[in-house]
């Protein structure tokens, strides 16, 4: 198989889509995110892949909270909001509607569901890192469907 044959599969694996916010307060911050997985069941456990170098990566591998904010088809503006990232001094939640867990990590309000989460572990996987993270609460908002991403290649975004 070449190399153009394995990117295309590769894109092809559906994912759904999710903001991951995480941090508290001024420093609180949110990223678009696909590659996210359940891993468990008792426990609850998911997986989220974070590309390496991001200031989130650094966060989470220090065990710190975050909430999966899943979205529905009905998001595009929070994609586009979301897709273009955030600076870690940059406001990522102007004009949105918020609540908090107990941890104090903001949720979208307005998304279609959100599991809160605590990271266990963690394994490179080349230019990302894989979070194993326990589910310790969570709420679906409405029932609409997910969002899902579907890619034309495995080797970008």
């Amino acid at each position: 198989m070449t190399k153009f044959d394995c990117d295309a599969v590769l894109g092809r694996v559906p994912s759904g889509l999710f903001i991951l916010t995480a941090g508290s307060g001024e420093r609180a911050t949110g990223m678009l995110t696909s590659w996210v997985m359940q891993a468990g069941f008792e426990p609850p456990m998911v997986t989220v892949a974070v590309r390496l170098g991001r200031y989130v990566e650094e966060w989470l591998s220090r065990g710190e909270p975050f909430v999966l904010n899943m979205l529905g088809e009905n998001h595009m503006e929070m994609i586009k909001h979301f897709g273009k990232g955030f600076e870690p001094d940059e406001p990522a939640f102007t004009g949105l509607n918020l609540k908090h867990c107990p941890r104090a990590v903001p949720i979208l309000a307005d998304c279609m569901g959100h599991l809160e989460c605590e990271p266990v572990s963690h394994i490179s996987s080349g230019d990302h890192r894989i979070f194993l993270a326990k589910v310790v609460r969570g709420a679906l908002q409405s029932d609409t469907m997910p969002t899902v991403h579907i890619r034309k290649s495995g080797s970008n975004y």
